[in-house]
């Protein structure tokens, strides 16, 4: 079992930066795939951002890409989001979450919130215009 719990979350203006943390317990972290969703007030969860096991792949939705970037520390059991240049409507509630399922099973990183098993309680981000 893997707990996840997020923060790093706030109120940001427009064009400012956060960094999202997501603290894991359970040995096992240094084997899953992280993934960071988010959110938004009557929208679908939707993808944001995943990084492999090892940190050594990593992939991002197009909405993000090039103004975020996604890492880890397997020593601290910590999976990492810095987001730039942030936007109104990135605002949303940030989920961390977790794939226990190995790369060489799925043979791919995983894109889709059904393919995650665990899930932080999320953080909001909120950015004013």
């Amino acid at each position: 079992q893997v707990q996840l719990v997020e923060s790093g979350g706030g109120l940001v203006q427009a064009g400012g930066s956060l960094r999202l943390s997501c603290a894991a317990s359970g040995r096992t972290f240094s084997t899953y795939a992280m993934g960071w969703f988010r959110q938004a007030p009557g929208k679908v969860r939707e993808f944001v951002a995943v990084i492999s096991w090892s940190g050594g792949s990593t992939y991002y939705a197009d909405s993000v890409k090039g103004r975020s970037t996604i890492s880890r520390d397997n020593a601290k059991n910590t999976v990492y989001l810095q987001m730039n240049s942030l936007k109104p409507e990135n605002t949303a509630v940030y989920y961390c979450a977790a794939d226990a399922t190995s790369y060489s099973s799925r043979g791919r990183l995983p894109l889709e919130f059904y393919e995650y098993d665990y899930w932080g309680q999320g953080t909001q981000v909120t950015v004013s215009s």
